[in-house]
């Protein structure tokens, strides 16, 4: 459903929230270790929820990775599916049809609409702060 690279940044705007609420920077490699990813891969990710600003990052011996309060509680999942994937989850076929529209729609178009709205949806209103706590208390984790 998404792209790998938009799956390493939601996993890791979670663990980074995580760490974030009891005040803590969390390194590269604390991130990759604990959301089972590529370092490499992982860099890449974390530069672009950087540029966002959906993460901040700080250099030296006390740096490291974070999100402000104020950020995870407001930042929502679409908005890093949307820094890392653009808005093609919303907007494509679930056949990969080019020009699958309502005048001309695929086999499956009226039923993946409707799962496309929810989805869209779940995103608008699930923070960062909301996946971080379920981690925290058990009810979800990061690496299986």
């Amino acid at each position: 459903m998404f792209s790998k690279a938009c799956e390493y940044g939601i996993k890791a705007a979670v663990f980074i929230t995580q760490q974030s609420i009891v005040n803590k920077r969390v390194s590269l490699g604390d991130i990759s270790d604990n959301i089972d990813s590529p370092k490499a891969f992982t860099a890449k990710v974390l530069q672009i929820l950087t540029r966002e600003n959906i993460i901040q990052s700080l250099r030296g011996a006390h740096g490291g990775f974070y999100i402000s309060e104020t950020k995870y509680n407001n930042v929502k999942l679409k908005d890093i599916v949307y820094a890392i994937d653009g808005d093609k989850i919303y907007n494509g076929c679930a056949l990969g049809f080019k020009k699958c529209n309502k005048n001309r729609p695929c086999p499956m178009h009226y039923q993946f609409k409707s799962i496309r709205d929810d989805l869209k949806s779940v995103l608008s209103t699930t923070s960062l702060h909301d996946l971080a706590t379920d981690v925290e208390v058990g009810i979800s984790y990061l690496k299986l």
